[in-house]
């Protein structure tokens, strides 16, 4: 297969929820304000800010709803805010919220989905089917995630036409795109050849995205490889933040700084200032009182030297 990169890149930020889900610490309403608003101003068009699961399970997305008022999203058209949303009480915060996206997740792992949603995968969709119903009532965008398409931290291995299935069923359920996930992050650049190759034999190319995480090492890989075969919808995590409550082991999202600067190498368009970007990814790193993840941040000042010499010939699964 022959390499061909988009012209241009959408970076789906998601610091703000999947990146601080798992913080033990709360971070309080006007720091995650505060985040967002930098965010924006970065650049980024597309960011995931919160998530109306139960505060039971996960505390820290307890205030979406409040951090959603605060940011007077619909004042601007330009950036698009969203939401996870795991049923249909999760549903009736986000229609009260006025936000305009919202993300639904369901598994290619038995064993994570019931540990994750306590359901199987297939009652999972059965039950997405009546939020995706609802939400169309509202005319809501809605995003799909298909968690442990890489591996499972409980199972192992997982079959591609697990991830392929799944990723079929939420197109047609009504999502717009769905993000081919590395939850735990133990993904190879063969690995995902052969993930995007089985893909897009059913799957249009600009209906799949790529969420990584970064546990191994091999995110930024595993994306060029996926900007290779045309792939331009990308999460990423702010400072490297993230890591999953129920994905035992998993580290933190790639970070948004090493993707833009992987976009930069590659002559890529993307919209969003790199300067400005390390700076909020340095102030809530300072709020967490933790490093930041970005390698960028690690190579003393020298430019990112990571590309794969992907051609013709080497790009084949």
């Amino acid at each position: 297969m022959a390499t061909k990169y988009p012209q241009k890149v959408i970076i789906n930020e998601v610091g703000p929820r999947d990146g601080l889900q798992n913080e033990d610490q709360t971070i309080t309403l006007e720091n995650k304000i505060k985040l967002v608003n930098l965010l924006v101003k970065s650049g980024l068009k597309s960011i995931e800010v919160g998530s109306f699961v139960s505060p039971k399970w996960v505390p820290q997305m307890a205030d979406s709803l409040e951090l959603i008022h605060a940011l007077e999203l619909h004042n601007n058209n330009e950036v698009t805010f969203s939401a996870l949303v795991p049923n249909l009480k999760g549903l009736a915060s986000a229609v009260k919220s006025r936000i305009p996206r919202i993300a639904i997740f369901a598994s290619a792992s038995e064993t994570f989905s019931k540990k994750n949603i306590n359901c199987s995968i297939e009652e999972s969709l059965d039950r997405f089917t009546e939020v995706v119903l609802e939400a169309q009532q509202y005319n809501l965008q809605i995003r799909g995630y298909v968690s442990c398409a890489f591996g499972c931290p409980y199972e192992g291995e997982i079959s591609t036409n697990n991830v392929v299935s799944v990723s079929e069923k939420l197109l047609q359920l009504g999502c717009y795109e769905v993000a081919i996930s590395d939850t735990n992050g133990v993904g190879t650049p063969e690995q995902t050849k052969l993930i995007i190759e089985e893909l897009s034999e059913s799957l249009p190319i600009d209906k799949i995205a790529m969420h990584m995480h970064d546990t191994r090492g091999r995110a930024i890989e595993n994306i060029q490889i996926a900007l290779s075969y045309g792939i331009s919808s990308i999460d990423a995590s702010v400072a490297g933040l993230g890591g999953c409550p129920y994905a035992p082991g998993s580290s933190g999202n790639v970070a948004t700084e090493d993707v833009v600067n992987l976009l930069n190498d590659l002559g890529i368009e993307h919209g969003i200032n790199l300067q400005k970007l390390i700076s909020t990814g340095n102030l809530i790193s300072k709020i967490l009182k933790r490093k930041n993840s970005a390698n960028i941040l690690q190579q003393a000042k020298a430019p990112f030297q990571g590309l794969l010499p992907i051609d013709s010939d080497n790009t084949d699964a």
